[in-house]
């Protein structure tokens, strides 16, 4: 990565996706539009280097996930299938594995992220729709949780897909596997909203996310996934009680605090550029 404010990772080294840093916002951008961006082991093992990489660069203050061609992703590709179908049962757990961590690394990236969703997405793409923070769909967009039709099951996105549509609609589009429009995908919170201007819809979100303390913004993420159970307890209280206290002392917290009363802008808020742009 380049030590300035505009770099390309590594983008000739990709064989299914594309990677650049502009201005804090990487893009991870899925790259067989021939294919529709199905993915295989390939595009797996590439979108895992690239999300751990924009994860640990300091530059990457935003994630943007998007896709080239027409259609988001039809999911999994068929060579890929084929593969699987020969596969026993310890080849098909670790294949299994590589796509959990895949969805695992975009869940628990530190840093916002936003989905882009163009067209068709299908049974694994919204698994990864469903780990980023927020999903904006144009109005071309479907999706479908396909596997059933092949005698499947959504298993390893399944905890991403149920956490954000919810129980109820999980079974119905689980079980049935139809294809619903991005209205119904609204309605049943798989996306955050319809724009077929998909950038331009991006650009208040990110604005806010950089205007926001990097660390307040990962903190309340893992606040969130700390939470996901619903349970309030004792545990629960003392946890966030802690959470509060240790970003009210640290470096962060006491910038932004001072900034608030001392009526100024928060240090994070100055582009890092200013001082790396002159090199």
């Amino acid at each position: 990565m380049n030590n300035n404010n505009q770099a390309n990772l590594d983008v000739g080294n990709y064989q299914h996706i594309e990677c650049q840093i502009h201005d804090g916002v990487a893009k991870l951008t899925l790259n067989r539009a021939e294919k529709h961006n199905a993915f295989d082991e390939v595009m797996i093992n590439e979108m895992i280097t690239a999300i751990t990489h924009f994860d640990q660069d300091s530059h990457c203050q935003v994630l943007i996930l998007n896709a080239n061609g027409k259609n988001f992703s039809a999911g999994a590709d068929l060579n890929w299938m084929r593969k699987q179908a020969k596969m026993d049962f310890e080849q098909n757990l670790a294949d299994a594995n590589e796509l959990a961590k895949l969805m695992h690394c975009l869940d628990k990236f530190s840093k916002p992220t936003i989905a882009l969703v163009n067209g068709a997405a299908f049974g694994g793409a919204l698994g990864l729709i469903c780990c980023c923070d927020i999903a904006i769909a144009n109005q071309r967009a479907s999706f479908c949780l396909s596997e059933v039709k092949l005698g499947l099951i959504p298993a390893v996105i399944s905890p991403y897909v149920v956490r954000a549509m919810g129980n109820r609609q999980s079974r119905r589009y689980m079980l049935t596997a139809e294809r619903f429009s991005a209205e119904v995908a609204l309605t049943h919170q798989v996306i955050h909203e319809i724009n077929d201007d998909l950038d331009a819809a991006a650009k208040p979100f990110i604005d806010a996310f950089k205007a926001n303390s990097p660390q307040g913004m990962a903190w309340a993420k893992s606040l969130i996934s700390h939470l996901e159970d619903g349970e309030i307890d004792d545990a629960t209280l003392a946890y966030t009680s802690e959470q509060i206290a240790r970003i009210r002392v640290s470096d962060e917290g006491q910038e932004g605090l001072n900034a608030f009363f001392e009526k100024r802008s928060p240090a994070w808020q100055h582009p890092r550029a200013n001082a790396q742009g002159a090199k």
